[in-house]
């Protein structure tokens, strides 16, 4: 039996698409150790369960992009199917549908990844909004702490910390 992916793993496979950030059917077929049709399939039997805003499948334009931007490394990774993208309450759902003890697991892991991601999302908003208030007084700390700033990510980016996802 394979191991579960690390947060890390998990937050590398979260893509932003539509402004809303979603999982692949493939990744997550792979995080709940089933095959991708195996996944598809209880979806489609369950398609009730979800609506628009818990998955979609994606457009050629969107999967075009995804290879394009390096995001995924051609379209025959996704196995030759449209993929579908789940939304965090698609991923949810998706644990009730596949009934196994592996999704139970990993779904908790998925669900923490996705709240540490907002918790990020909320601290970093907050920073940006003082830095600006204090770019606006053009204030010499504040010159410093961005240059400092800016060399840390600088430096996360050489360490190979980068982006994820496309805008």
């Amino acid at each position: 039996m394979q191991t579960l992916m690390t947060e890390r793993e998990i937050y590398q496979r979260i893509f932003l698409l539509r402004g809303k950030e979603v999982m692949l059917d493939k990744d997550l077929a792979e995080l709940y150790q089933v095959e991708t049709r195996v996944l598809k399939q209880a979806v489609k039997r369950n398609i009730k369960r979800f609506p628009d805003d818990f998955l979609f499948e994606l457009t050629n334009e969107e999967i075009e992009k995804m290879v394009s931007q390096n995001v995924i490394p051609s379209k025959k990774y996704l196995g030759g199917a449209t993929p579908f993208a789940f939304t965090e309450q698609g991923v949810y759902m998706l644990a009730t549908v596949l009934k196994s003890d592996i999704a139970i697991e990993v779904n908790i892991s998925i669900m923490r990844t996705f709240a540490k991601l907002k918790e990020f999302g909320r601290h970093y908003n907050s920073l940006a909004k003082k830095l600006l208030e204090i770019d606006r007084k053009h204030d010499k700390q504040y010159r410093a702490l961005k240059k400092e700033i800016d060399m840390l990510v600088s430096a996360s980016e050489e360490n190979g910390i980068g982006k994820i996802g496309f805008l």
